[in-house]
């Protein structure tokens, strides 16, 4: 028989026994559970969706993260809007959204509409311009939205516009 690789325990972490253990606050030493009846829907708005957060600053203590849903209903679209800063990623739970953005890196913006189905995801980068629809005339679209800043970071625009080329 031949000798472990590692003591257990140790091979995955070995820095860990040198790291002094940080100092938490009550909310960031254990684990929270969001029940789906418990999602909080006093969160940023866009015209048209309705989203709810389950983990943010306010609800869990979180400092880098948010993550919720957003409901649209049939036949509806969002208004125009961004997330400023934030880097946006979504999960289709079920309906079939479009995401709709303008593509301005050709000689003259052109509208992408993303078509989705359950089980797709969508990247959205920093303040990049865009509106979710819903063209299904009876079921509702349900997503799951993650956020790379502790709140949900919505900028509503009077229009949808194209971010230059060169934009990072």
């Amino acid at each position: 028989m031949s000798e472990p690789l590692t003591t257990p325990g140790e091979g995955f972490h070995p820095h860990l026994h040198d790291t002094p253990t940080p100092a938490t606050t009550p909310l960031r030493a254990r684990l929270h559970h969001i029940r789906a009846d418990a999602l909080d829907g006093d969160t940023a708005q866009t015209g048209g969706m309705r989203r709810f957060a389950a983990v943010s600053g306010r609800t869990v203590g979180s400092e880098k993260l948010w993550m919720g849903q957003t409901h649209v209903a049939p036949a509806t679209s969002s208004s125009d809007h961004h997330h400023g800063e934030s880097e946006t990623a979504i999960y289709v739970v079920s309906g079939h959204p479009e995401f709709v953005f303008l593509d301005g890196t050709g000689d003259e913006a052109e509208e992408v509409r993303l078509r989705t189905s359950p089980g797709d995801y969508i990247f959205v980068p920093p303040f990049v311009p865009h509106r979710e629809e819903n063209p299904d005339p009876s079921e509702e679209a349900v997503v799951v939205i993650a956020r790379s800043t502790q709140e949900a970071i919505v900028v509503n625009l009077p229009k949808l516009y194209a971010l230059p080329a060169d934009a990072d």
